[in-house]
């Protein structure tokens, strides 16, 4: 079933965010969202996922779905390894020779499985914070500019990684890069 946005309207205070936007998103596909910064992007991913409450409008086919999300910031457990941030929100067990061979398909050599996130630089960290999301139980995958900060041969890499890790999934993906659209397959929404 798709998910439906019908007039969504959203504001803070007198800063008119999103004013009565409408779009269907398709299930089991990519839809990247981008628009210039400050016009709602990040807002419009906020609201689907509930963590803000539209002033008005309606949205609807996110019943019973289970969400996994890249946020802009890493969001990673900085006194944890990077295999524990990364089982900390499997459902199910996952072995270990599992996460660190997903860590090498995005260029993160084994020996950093036990490593601190916060001895990881941001590129490695970055990657951490995106297959922790990949990992996850999910029916909806939401990133927030998962790409931002990596070099262009590691973004490809990871990038190509995501496709087939998510394929057959629905994937919504905010950029302000539209060759990453493209590398992705992605529907392309304005806001």
């Amino acid at each position: 079933m798709a998910i439906e946005l019908t007039d969504i309207c959203k504001a803070y205070g007198t800063n008119i965010v999103l004013d009565k936007f409408s779009c269907q998103i398709e299930e089991n596909a990519v839809t990247c969202i981008m628009g210039a910064s400050g016009h709602g992007k990040t807002t419009l991913l906020r609201l689907m996922l509930g963590l803000e409450i539209a002033d008005s409008g309606r949205i609807s086919g996110m019943e019973n779905r289970r969400k996994s999300v890249v946020f802009q910031e890493d969001r990673l457990c900085e006194n944890l390894t990077a295999v524990s941030n990364i089982r900390l929100v499997c459902r199910k067990p996952i072995k270990t020779d599992d996460i660190i061979e997903a860590m090498s398909a995005v260029g993160i050599a084994s020996d950093f499985a036990k490593h601190t996130v916060r001895s990881m630089s941001g590129g490695e960290r970055r990657r951490i914070a995106v297959l922790r999301a990949l990992m996850a139980d999910y029916d909806i995958l939401f990133m927030d500019e998962p790409f931002k900060g990596l070099d262009e041969e590691i973004k490809e890499r990871v990038m190509l990684y995501t496709k087939e890790q998510s394929r057959g999934k629905t994937v919504l993906l905010v950029t302000h890069d539209k060759a990453e659209c493209e590398i992705m397959g992605g529907e392309l929404i304005t806001v």
